[in-house]
């Protein structure tokens, strides 16, 4: 008996054009695991049972007359900052616990023209804030490796629904690392498009300069396969990229030879865990056995990163929170006298410490007389970061890099201690700042056995260099990761 929680979604449409099994079977495969294991994993906010087994008939009707696209009848899971039309949308938090969008996320639109089946919503740290999902309203979402340790964050429910397959792929968003790190962190691809690439209407934003949606996949053909799907100009995106679209697959039919990969020296830094280094070296020589070249490079900027950050990105936060009172959507606070106190027993209530925590600060840097000395010079900065990407890719295609510092850490090991945790992202921000794309697959577990992530990243809409780069390197590792049994 096939085991279809297993099969990639390459795998899953070949036996759909073969008419070897149906996607009710599949569906309802999917939903019996989540069934199965989700009660220890906890990555999913809300399943959609009914919802999933009606979008797998209508994709069967396609299938059986051989209209079969590229997610037909794929069973996907998406974070709970999307957008979608009659499924509650909460982004793991209390002031939107009631919410139910009366429309979808373009991202959401593709995937139902293409007949693919949403099994519910992911669990995520509240308003994408977080680098452990240990921020979350509702619930902790664990690693499927080890269930005492964190998924990553903030798409922890993402990275850790596909790890423990509970859907063939899933959607999460990426402000300053939220896709890479908890996909390294769970052994699995995920991809941040470049900004732009990816319409956003629909997203719940965090920070509207950084956010990015992306795919988190089994393997990195999929993750090529996703992009197909969700990537295009959106006119209701006023940042959507009018670039054209490729076929992300056909980048994986080509070789190595001519790619120079960029090995920054700031990305290497004592104090990084032993095995992420020892991981990190071993997946260079191996693209260099597969034909790239390599070049020492620098980034001096990204050491500014996170404090650059956590001035824009909170700043932002503060701006596109605001409109969370209590008014027009969500939670409303029942005790109160006058408008003012409703406005703030609501958020009061409403928002976690992390969100509240960032709401300050932005709000503290945003206002007058501190504009000039944190938010306008942080811009500055970011600039400079950028420009540092700019000279590196003048002498290479791709830099390799860590995703994360360490593997995943136990749960609650830093959740009282935010420094600590904001520098879970420190290989990670520097992209978003950029806008430029990377990727995170799996290259090596560590001594304890948890995944250790790769990071490969490219310039502005290069993803077609890194998916033919991360393709290699899958193929050439052949590492062997052994799902946990949950």
């Amino acid at each position: 008996m096939t085991n279809f929680t297993e099969l990639t979604i390459s795998q899953l449409t070949e036996g759909y054009r073969k008419k070897e099994f149906k996607a009710v079977e599949v569906t309802e495969a999917y939903l019996k695991r989540i069934e199965e294991v989700d009660s220890k994993v906890k990555a999913y906010l809300e399943v959609c049972p009914e919802i999933a087994i009606f979008l797998a008939k209508e994709a069967d009707k396609s299938i059986e007359k051989n209209e079969i696209s590229y997610l037909t009848g794929i069973p996907a899971g998406i974070k709970d900052v999307l957008c979608t039309k009659g499924i509650k949308t909460t982004c793991a938090s209390k002031i939107l616990e009631n919410f139910i969008p009366p429309y979808d996320a373009t991202v959401i639109e593709k995937l139902y023209k293409e007949k693919t089946v949403i099994l519910g919503k992911l669990n995520m740290d509240e308003f994408a804030m977080g680098s452990s999902t240990e921020n979350s309203a509702f619930i902790t979402t664990k690693n499927p490796w080890d269930l005492e340790r964190i998924p990553g964050g903030s798409s922890g429910g993402s990275s850790a629904s596909v790890a423990s397959r509970t859907c063939a792929f899933s959607l999460g968003s990426d402000t300053g690392g939220s896709i890479r790190q908890p996909a390294s962190h769970c052994g699995v691809v995920g991809l941040k498009p470049t900004y732009g690439r990816v319409s956003r209407y629909g997203l719940i934003a965090f920070a509207s300069s950084l956010d990015q949606i992306g795919p988190l996949t089994k393997d990195v053909r999929d993750c090529a396969v996703v992009m197909n799907v969700i990537a295009g100009q959106d006119n209701r995106d006023s940042t959507s990229s009018t670039n054209d679209v490729p076929d992300f697959t056909k980048f994986l039919e080509e070789g190595l030879d001519g790619i120079t990969v960029g090995i920054p020296e700031e990305y290497f830094v004592s104090g990084m865990d032993r095995d992420v280094e020892d991981g990190i070296r071993k997946g260079i020589e191996i693209l260099k056995e597969a034909g790239a070249k390599t070049v020492d490079i620098s980034l001096p900027h990204s050491k500014y990163a996170i404090p650059t950050y956590y001035i824009i990105a909170p700043c932002e936060a503060s701006s596109n929170l605001s409109r969370f009172d209590g008014v027009k959507y969500g939670v409303r606070a029942e005790d109160y006298h006058n408008l003012l106190q409703m406005y703030k027993e609501t958020r009061s209530k409403g928002f976690g410490e992390e969100v509240k925590r960032r709401i300050m600060l932005g709000t503290y840097s945003l206002s007058a007389g501190y504009y000039d000395a944190y938010y306008k010079k942080a811009s500055q900065v970011r600039t400079l970061i950028k420009n540092d990407f700019n000279e590196a890719f003048k002498k290479c295609d791709i830099i390799a890099a860590p995703v994360a510092p360490t593997p995943a850490f136990k749960i609650g090991e830093k959740s009282n201690d935010p420094i600590q945790m904001y520098l879970s992202d420190v290989f990670t921000i520097s992209v978003n700042m950029a806008g430029i794309p990377a990727l995170s697959l799996p290259v090596a577990l560590s001594g304890n056995g948890l995944p250790i992530g790769f990071q490969i990243m490219a310039n502005h809409f290069q993803e077609g260099k890194i998916l033919k780069s991360a393709y290699n390197l899958e193929k050439n590792l052949q590492l062997s990761l052994k799902i946990p049994n949950l």
